[in-house]
Order: C-alpha cells, then sequence, then structure tokens
C-alpha cells in the first residue's frame, strides 16, 4: 500500500530563525564530529539561521574552561554562546555564574541527568536562584516530569530541552502558572503535540531546539515545518521565543 505524501511545505516557512538545543566539543562516548563546522554544515543543509551553541567540554569536563573555549570559537552570527556549570558544584557555580554574565553571556544550561544531580538537589535549586538573580534564561536537559520543580515558583525563564509528546499535558497545566517555562520542540513529535501547547498556553512557551549535531535535524525542522500553527505562531516558535530571550539581555 503507498503512503500518502507529506503535505508540502510553505515557502515562508522554510527559514528556521534559532535552533535552542546545539552543543559542540568531544563526546568520548559516541565517535561524532560534533565541531562548530559540523554543527554549520547540518544548519545550512535545513536552513537554520543561527544556533545557541553549548560546550561539551563545559558540561562533562571543566565548566571554566569549556566556557572559555566557546567565547573564543565560531561566527557569533550565527552561534550565540551559552554558559554551562557543574550542577554538582553550587559553589563553584556561584563564582561562574557572575563571571558569565559579567562578559555578556545571558544563556546557561545546565545538565542535572548528565552529571548524576537529582531533582531536589539542593545545589541545583540554589544555582537556579543565583542564574535568575543574574537575569540568564535557563536550558536545562531531563525529563520534564522529574526536573520542573526546582525551577517553578522562582520567576525562572526556562526552557526544557526535553519535553516529550507524552509529558504535554503536565507542561500545559505548569506553564499556564509559569510564565517563563518554555518547551523546546525536538521531541514534540505528536501529531498535534506543538498545536496543543501553543493553542492552550501559547506559542511563546514554545521554542525549537535540535540538538545537532548530537541528533538528526531532519525530523525535528520537519515537524515543525509542517505544524499546524498560523504564521504569527510559527514565527514565535522558530526563533521569536528565543530572539525574546536575547534582546532581554541587551
Amino acid at each position: 500500500m503507498s503512503r500518502s505524501p507529506l503535505p508540502p511545505v510553505p515557502v515562508a516557512r522554510q527559514d528556521i530563525d534559532v535552533d535552542v538545543d546545539v552543543l559542540f566539543g568531544t563526546l568520548p562516548s559516541r565517535r561524532l564530529d560534533a565541531s562548530l563546522d559540523a554543527a554549520t554544515g547540518l544548519h545550512e543543509k535545513h536552513r537554520i539561521r543561527r544556533g545557541l551553541v553549548c560546550s561539551l567540554r563545559a558540561a562533562l569536563f571543566d565548566a571554566r574552561a569549556g566556557n572559555d573555549e566557546l567565547r573564543k570559537a565560531g561566527d557569533r552570527k550565527r552561534f550565540v554562546p551559552v554558559g554551562a556549570v557543574d550542577v554538582r558544584d553550587a559553589l563553584a557555580a556561584e563564582t561562574e555564574i557572575p563571571r558569565l554574565a559579567a562578559s555578556g553571556v545571558r544563556l546557561l544550561r545546565l545538565f542535572p541527568p548528565e552529571q548524576w544531580v537529582e531533582p531536589d538537589s539542593a545545589g541545583l535549586s540554589h544555582i537556579v536562584d543565583v542564574a535568575v538573580a543574574h537575569g540568564l534564561v535557563l536550558l536545562t536537559s531531563g525529563d520534564f516530569s522529574r526536573f520542573w520543580r526546582p525551577f517553578a515558583g522562582r520567576g525562572a525563564r526556562v526552557c526544557f530541552l526535553d519535553v516529550h509528546a507524552y509529558r504535554v499535558a503536565d507542561f500545559v497545566v505548569l506553564a499556564r502558572r509559569e510564565p517563563g517555562f518554555v518547551a523546546s520542540t525536538r521531541l514534540l513529535c505528536g501529531p498535534d503535540s506543538i498545536e496543543r501547547i501553543a493553542g492552550e498556553v501559547g506559542a511563546h512557551h514554545l521554542a525549537y531546539g535540535s540538538r545537532a549535531p548530537l541528533h538528526d535535524v531532519l525530523p525535528s525542522a520537519l515537524r515543525l515545518r509542517t505544524a499546524g500553527l498560523d504564521d504569527e505562531a510559527w514565527g514565535q516558535v522558530a526563533g521569536g521565543t528565543a530572539a525574546a530571550w536575547l534582546a532581554d539581555g541587551a
């Protein structure tokens, strides 16, 4: 039996403005080119203009060295540096977050699952408070059903990078009372996941993410381009939400 053809992608939706989930560096567990050149190639292939990029060195080995490495690398017009801290060491983060903010970095990425940190960690909660006090927007990995708690009730602007289609209802009920909560679209692969969030709480609670170059960009980009959103909402998800973060920090 032949498959139905995919719906055509509107011309206005060819270019995605901002990818909020880009990583750069070396991943010892995988033989993978995670260089900025690789990310650039994927973005050019899939017509993505800019990326918010974080250093894998900062995430996995040495936060300060990785943050400095990233700030010296890449095309600033294409890649916006995102800082990182070791969530296991809240005392070091107390120093690193102000240093990042003073250098002009406006976004901080957290890696609780990768760093074996539980949602009820006192250090994680403290780091969120310090980041919020310095006006930073947070990006975090982790199962949304477990990791929403340390960000709630703190006035945090946070993008949850791993919100799955199965967690759409959970995200919506929390976003109703947390204006700063945003879901990346990377795992919102259900037939109405993106549309449901946009319809319930607004497209400003969504931002496009791919996790390039660690993950295939095509599924997330195609899902967004064929989403049942009007042009204004689509533009918000494809770059407006992230652009507002950067404008607020300018």
